[in-house]
């Protein structure tokens, strides 16, 4: 079986004012607009709550939608059965039938469509080869690792040639290691198909790592979308900058900005230079080891009073920086900053 190649100029998914409500609270999915290009790799980010799978759910028919419409290729899918879609689901436990072969897993969805079994065993092998399986077809699920399990659990979605392929949170039941393993074959998997994945994880790493365009989303709506690079390097608001990592939120004299932990430089404590840098007094509360740099954690001197304060504050130091001009707990230093580096916020 040749996989179909959907890539084209248009969009592979439209959300047009999409709400869910489970109750008269807060909706869960609070009006949302996305577009998602055919052929692209979309990653919905967020917090546990921020209504990420709740979409998910919504564009693959396994949740009804309160208001608002979802369109795939133009075509208003907001009211079709699951299965009439056009769209694949990839879970979080993988859902393999236990009492099956990897061969009659992966078949399974053609045989409820009623092809008969040499026609479903032919397809269904060779997308077992494809995802590297097919030496272990005959195999059940309880005798494959995670990450095999993971590629018959794709053969199986892309069997019935799914336009776009929906993902919740496919690596979070995976070890460190082959977690990253299994995210680069995703990558290249999406590449050659051509296919749209949308991938719900919490993880910024996994996003960052895979998506061409990263939505983040928080409290039922979506606070930022675009690509990697923009998000990381141009946070639209406080949520995102601290909700990405590495980066510290300050409120200076010029308002709130951020910068980038390896972007700002420790000093010993001194009367301020006029040297046209950014600079603010703290207090060294944490050092970690991490390798080839070492992340000092620090709050600001009024913070210190607060028993229940952490470090809001961190730098990423060179170890041969640190090597060379040593610091200590306790001690009083100047962040400092060059002013291009830092990044308005929104509030």
């Amino acid at each position: 079986m040749t996989a179909k190649l959907h890539r084209s100029t248009s969009n592979a998914i439209e959300l047009i004012a999409l709400t869910k409500r489970y109750s008269q609270d807060k909706p869960a999915v609070d009006s949302i607009n996305l577009r998602i290009a055919s052929g692209s790799y979309c990653c919905l980010l967020g917090p546990s709550g921020c209504g990420k799978s709740t979409t998910l759910r919504m564009i693959a028919g396994h949740e009804s939608v309160s208001a608002g419409d979802i369109l795939l290729e133009d075509r208003n899918i907001t009211d079709l059965p699951a299965a009439a879609r056009g769209t694949a689901m990839m879970f979080q436990s993988f859902a393999l039938f236990p009492h099956l072969n990897a061969l009659d897993n992966v078949a399974f969805s053609l045989k409820m469509k009623g092809a008969d079994k040499p026609t479903r065993h032919r397809q269904a092998a060779a997308l077992l080869e494809r995802v590297a399986m097919g030496h272990l077809a005959q195999r059940k699920p309880a005798e494959l690792s995670g990450g095999q399990q993971q590629r018959v659990a794709l053969a199986r979605a892309l069997i019935t040639e799914p336009k776009v392929l929906l993902l919740d949170e496919p690596l979070s039941a995976l070890d460190p290691f082959l977690r990253i393993q299994m995210r680069a074959e995703l990558r290249r998997w999406q590449k050659e198909l051509g296919l749209t994945f949308i991938h719900v994880t919490h993880s910024q790493e996994e996003a960052m790592a895979l998506a061409d365009t990263m939505v983040v989303m928080n409290q039922g709506v979506i606070e930022q979308m675009g690509s990697p690079h923009d998000i990381y390097n141009r946070p639209i608001n406080e949520f995102v900058a601290r909700f990405m990592g590495g980066h510290n939120v300050l409120n200076t004299a010029e308002g709130m900005i951020s910068v980038r932990t390896d972007h700002m430089q420790l000093a010993v404590d001194e009367p301020t230079l006029s040297d046209g840098l950014g600079h603010k007094r703290a207090v060294i509360t944490d050092i970690e080891y991490q390798g080839t740099y070492v992340l000092v954690g620090l709050q600001e001197p009024g913070q210190l009073q607060n028993p229940s304060s952490t470090a809001e504050i961190s730098v990423m130091v060179p170890e041969a920086s640190f090597d060379a001009q040593p610091f200590a707990l306790g001690q009083r230093v100047q962040l400092r900053w060059r002013p291009e580096a830092a990044h308005s916020l929104v509030h």
